[in-house]
């Protein structure tokens, strides 16, 4: 316990003394030297492109159409969000890209850079476009709030404390350090840092959401289905990158009151109706 509570305190403090701030909660972010967005984006550019061509991109449907409307109306929505918030500017290197791709499995995705997929299989779960768009905001807000560049710098620093700790320590005390290191520094460093990401970009995503005029209370009933569609089948919350499927919808739940009020401060006075697609 003592080693996972040092590896916890390790990760507050890196992320207390960063040198980048989240535009959208005001927090110091983790981007340590290598990670700018500068370095990332035409990386992920590249990775994005090379994905598509080894890939069944659905073009041309109802469905690939419905899913480049919402990503754009959620984009204008982020953008008139940042804009309002003294954040001009903060998109001009993002480059929106929304596909379909046919593959079965239930998962939608964004690298940095803002470029973002959808599996076909995620479209029975989601059932209406509210629901792709409480996704789609979800997955424009990981971009928004640089979570993969976040990632990127706890796994060098992850890497770089198992090196230090090698180097440092020597005979048993070094045992000790690698039988427990990884576990500590995954359970009380990494996967706690995910999780907030998730419940980060759950909550940026619904704001999305309600402003492009998507109604936020289908968020929550889009994790139920989530959750019917798993099956039940998750790992412990604290040995899972994303919070449990019962903690969410309470967030979700409890989220959609201030959506709702910021969306009005856009001129959004109702939302688009709920209807299956």
């Amino acid at each position: 316990m003592k080693l996972k509570s040092s590896v916890t305190l390790a990760f507050a403090l890196l992320l207390f003394f960063s040198c980048a701030t989240n535009p959208f909660t005001g927090k110091k972010t983790m981007a340590l030297p290598g990670t700018e967005n500068s370095s990332l984006f035409p990386t992920a550019f590249a990775q994005y492109n090379q994905f598509l061509n080894e890939n069944n991109v659905v073009t041309g449907t109802t469905e690939a159409e419905m899913i480049t409307r919402v990503g754009q109306r959620i984009a204008v929505a982020a953008e008139r969000w940042l804009t309002a918030n003294g954040n001009q500017g903060y998109l001009n290197d993002y480059k929106w890209e929304y596909n379909l791709v046919k593959d079965e499995t239930i998962n939608a995705w964004c690298m940095p850079g803002g470029k973002i997929v959808f599996y076909t299989g995620i479209l029975p779960v989601a059932q209406n476009e509210a629901a792709v768009a409480a996704i789609m905001g979800h997955e424009v807000a990981h971009a928004l709030a640089n979570h993969g560049q976040q990632r990127m710098s706890a796994g060098m620093v992850q890497q770089g404390v198992n090196l230090v700790g090698n180097v440092a320590l020597q005979g048993e005390k070094r045992d000790l350090f690698n039988q427990y290191y990884g576990t500590a520094s995954t359970v009380g460093g990494m996967l706690p840092f995910s999780r907030s990401h998730e419940t980060e970009a759950d909550r940026i995503g619904l704001i999305l959401t309600a402003i492009a005029g998507y109604n936020p209370d289908e968020a929550a009933n889009l994790w139920r289905r989530m959750g019917a569609a798993s099956g039940g089948e998750a790992p412990p919350e604290m040995l899972s990158t994303h919070p449990a499927t019962t903690t969410r919808i309470a967030n979700l739940e409890a989220l959609a009151p201030t959506a709702k009020t910021e969306a009005k401060k856009y001129g959004v006075k109702s939302f688009r109706p709920v209807t299956p697609y």
